[in-house]
């Protein structure tokens, strides 16, 4: 089977080709600056190490699908000899709110329902909505599915993903907490049962570290509390987001500054995190070179955002009554050693001991990176949230 995955955001769209099966990626690619002047388009086949890259005008999401399918059935370079042996489409949407706590087949009412959670995800929902539709478009009679990126989290009992704000709010509203990041912390935390032997009875912490960030707490294959809350703005401290922060101090700033609703939006999500403290770059990278060099305000961004880490790792711990395993994911957690190290600092009293050599060494794939007298395993897990939008869409269309 192929299943062409698509990840559509506002002025871009990512894809991939891929064979849920045996996990062969035919074709990766990208469709960036969409409706905007210098758009580009990337195709990559893994197979003959071929690639493309050309800027060419996409003035909607239905230019940029009709190159992507131009250039996957193309007679020179082409993976397909055309959509026909494209057997479905699987689509990344981002909230599915409480409706969704599975994949589903997209028909009209899942359209709806997407739709209604719109004002959830203003700024993804709407996108994946015009992925899918141009989609059907494009490719009629094609079945589509929806992996929702809330799903995994839809398992969260009500103490955790509810807040204390009138009860109301939750009922007529539906504010509470929904988590993201979900594809991801279903890949890491099934490949970390895996690895475990598939045990009936497991406690893992997932941590998702990238420009953004979450954390997970998986008991027995389910979600059972995550950092993210109603918007990805919760939680630990990211990129270019705040994280956690006292309410409070918000209206305060706002009300001293002479703010706007969209001037506070922009300061929590595109001016806080690591650029907020270190000023100079939200990338992870820039950080750590920065510290090395002895900034002051590099060492303090650094020591804020493991604290944070460490602090949810050990209340997951609690929240779980114990943890088997603490897995690092994302762009930085895979990549980041420095990250790692501190994040897991002080808590040798809950038996976990990291190994410094290999936590040193870059390797590729799944690396063990505790010492064997550790009462706790760590490992750094590359996350594949492309191949779980595959598999659900295989499952589905094989009616799993």
């Amino acid at each position: 089977m192929k299943v062409l995955v698509i990840n559509c955001g506002s002025s871009s769209l990512k894809y991939q080709l891929i064979n849920p099966e045996t996990e062969e990626v035919f074709a990766i690619g990208l469709c960036d600056r969409i409706g905007i002047h210098g758009s580009k388009f990337e195709l990559e086949v893994p197979a003959s190490n071929f690639e493309l890259e050309k800027e060419k005008d996409m003035g909607t999401h239905k230019d940029a699908l009709e190159m992507v399918i131009a250039a996957l059935t193309d007679e020179e370079f082409g993976v397909v000899k055309s959509v026909a042996e494209i057997d479905a489409i699987g689509h990344r949407v981002a909230h599915g709110g409480e409706n969704f706590s599975r994949s589903v087949l997209i028909d009209r009412e899942v359209l709806e329902a997407i739709g209604a959670n719109n004002c959830l995800a203003p700024l993804h929902n709407p996108a994946n909505l015009m992925g899918i539709l141009t989609c059907m478009l494009l490719m009629p009679g094609k079945p589509n599915v929806a992996v929702f990126d809330t799903a995994f989290h839809q398992t969260m009992p009500a103490e955790a993903f509810m807040y204390a704000i009138p009860y109301s709010e939750y009922k007529e509203l539906k504010v509470r907490k929904y988590g993201f990041h979900g594809m991801s912390h279903k890949y890491v935390s099934t490949t970390a049962r895996e690895i475990m032997g598939k045990p009936e009875m497991s406690k893992i912490i997932i941590c998702h570290l990238g420009n953004g960030a979450s954390i997970a707490a998986v008991k027995d294959g389910k979600s059972i509390d995550t950092s993210m809350g109603l918007t990805p703005t919760d939680g630990l401290m990211m990129g270019t987001r705040c994280g956690d922060v006292d309410p409070g101090a918000l209206f305060y700033i706002k009300n001293k500054r002479g703010l706007s609703d969209k001037d506070m939006d922009t300061k929590i999500n595109k001016k806080s995190g690591i650029l907020g403290i270190f000023e100079k770059s939200s990338d992870c990278r820039d950080l750590e070179i920065a510290r090395a060099g002895g900034d002051v305000r590099a060492e303090l961004a650094i020591n804020m955002m493991t604290y944070r880490i460490r602090s949810y790792i050990a209340s997951y711990a609690a929240a779980m009554g114990g943890v088997d395993m603490i897995c690092f994911t994302g762009g930085i957690g895979e990549n980041s050693s420095l990250i790692r190290s501190k994040s897991l600092e002080k808590l040798k009293f809950m038996g976990i001991e990291l190994d410094e050599e290999a936590n040193s060494v870059r390797k590729k794939g799944n690396v063990k990176l505790s010492k064997n007298s550790s009462k706790v395993a760590i490992y750094k897990i590359p996350t594949n949230e492309e191949l779980v939008i595959a598999r659900d869409t295989f499952n589905i269309i094989q009616g799993k």
